[in-house]
């Protein structure tokens, strides 16, 4: 188990982006938060088994081929949180 911390850069606020992070989220079964930053970038922590963390940060970059674009990203992993148990919204 891994947990990465995202930053995204592009047009994620305001066309729907949280949500798209939320519902791959719950498909690829993990865990962590998503929410809008004052700067206009998204921050997510997202957690869970390695291939599945990448192929979660493969399906959001690609956006949702309308609205979203994902201009730019930065990744680390941080420390696992013991007993989260699910993925949520969060505002400001």
């Amino acid at each position: 188990m891994v947990r990465y911390h995202i930053f995204v850069e592009g047009r994620v606020q305001g066309v729907g982006f949280r949500y798209l992070v939320q519902t791959h989220a719950l498909t690829y079964q993990l865990t962590g938060s998503v929410k809008n930053l004052d700067n206009g970038m998204v921050e997510i922590y997202a957690q869970g088994n390695r291939d599945d963390l990448n192929a979660f940060l493969t399906t959001i970059m690609h956006g949702d081929g309308r609205f979203i674009k994902v201009n730019d990203y930065s990744c680390k992993e941080v420390p696992i949180v013991e007993n989260e148990k699910r993925f949520r919204c969060d505002y400001y």
